[in-house]
């Protein structure tokens, strides 16, 4: 008779599990508890208002990143226009300067022949 007494459930009588863990939840805490769980979550709200201000500096900080690519993309267009024109004018420039072998040639003929008759 003293074992029926010691085990509830031999009675017909079951404990509920989450009671029993709520007990050694209580034994090991204490009174502490509610000031754990506060503490808890404090803490969560303190993570969660970081996490939404990084969120907030990652997508500030995506836009600029953007903003600078696209300002990089567009100076560089400008400079390669700029080497283009500057090449072009160049190649225009030796164009008008560049002498033909023939008429050179016949210059040179030319001048020397007015060199002899004088």
């Amino acid at each position: 008779m003293s074992k029926e007494k010691n085990h509830p459930e031999a009675n017909g009588a079951s404990v509920d599990p989450t009671s029993k863990i709520e007990a050694i939840r209580n034994l090991i805490f204490g009174e502490n508890i509610q000031e754990y769980n506060s503490e808890f979550e404090s803490l969560k709200k303190d993570i969660l208002q970081k996490r939404k201000e990084l969120q907030g500096l990652i997508e500030d900080t995506r836009t600029e990143l953007m903003q600078t690519i696209d300002n990089l993309g567009t100076d560089v267009n400008i400079r390669i226009t700029e080497l283009e024109n500057s090449l072009q004018e160049k190649a225009d420039t030796l164009d008008q300067n560049k002498v033909d072998k023939s008429t050179l040639g016949k210059l040179l003929i030319q001048i020397g022949e007015k060199i002899k008759d004088n």
